[in-house]
C-alpha cells in the first residue's frame, strides 16, 4: 500500500513538473510580428512584466516539483514540503492571474483606457499564450490535489494512524 501511495505521489509530481515546464517554455518562446497600418510591432512575453513574472514562477516550481521527486519517502523533510507547497501554490496561483489579466486585456482590450485588443493582429501569439494558461492551470490542479494528500500524509489531521 505504501509503494501504491509513493508511486500515485510520484506520477502527480511528474505531471505537475511537466505542466509547469511547458507552461514556462511555450510562454517563454512566444513571439509574432505583425504589420498594422503600416506600422511593424512585435508581441513578445518579455514586453509585459506579468508574463516575465509568470514565465519565472513556472520556472521556480519546476524546479522545486524536480527536487522534491528526489527525497526519500521516509525523510523527516516531508513536513517542510507540505508547508513548500502551499507557498509554491500561491505563487504559481498569483502567476496565473498575473497573466490571466493580461491576456484578457490583450484578447478583449479595455474601453476605458483606449486599448484594443491585439489578438486579431497577433493570433498566433495569442495562442501560445492562452496555452502556456491552460497548462499551468493544469499544473496549478496538480499541485492542489498533491497539497491536499501531503496535508493528509505528513499532519494526519484526522488522526487516523496508531501510535
Amino acid at each position: 500500500m505504501a509503494n501504491t501511495k509513493r508511486l500515485c505521489t510520484l506520477v502527480l509530481r511528474l505531471m505537475a513538473v511537466a505542466a509547469t515546464l511547458s507552461a514556462a517554455v511555450v510562454m517563454a518562446t512566444s513571439h509574432e510580428r505583425s504589420n498594422v497600418l503600416g506600422l511593424s510591432f512585435e508581441a513578445k512575453y518579455n514586453h509585459t512584466p506579468a508574463f516575465r513574472y509568470f514565465v519565472i514562477a513556472n520556472a521556480i516550481i519546476t524546479v522545486y516539483g524536480f527536487l522534491v521527486l528526489f527525497l526519500p519517502s521516509k525523510s523527516q523533510l516531508w513536513r517542510l514540503v507540505v508547508a513548500l507547497d502551499m507557498v509554491l501554490t500561491i505563487l504559481l496561483t498569483s502567476g496565473i492571474s498575473a497573466a490571466l489579466a493580461i491576456g484578457s486585456v490583450g484578447r478583449h482590450g479595455n474601453s476605458y483606457a483606449g486599448w484594443l485588443p491585439i489578438c486579431g493582429q497577433v493570433p498566433k501569439y495569442c495562442d501560445q499564450v492562452k496555452g502556456a494558461l491552460i497548462a499551468s492551470f493544469v499544473g496549478l490542479l496538480i499541485y492542489a490535489a498533491l497539497l491536499l494528500y501531503a496535508i493528509h500524509n505528513a499532519l494526519d489531521p484526522l488522526f487516523l494512524h496508531k501510535t
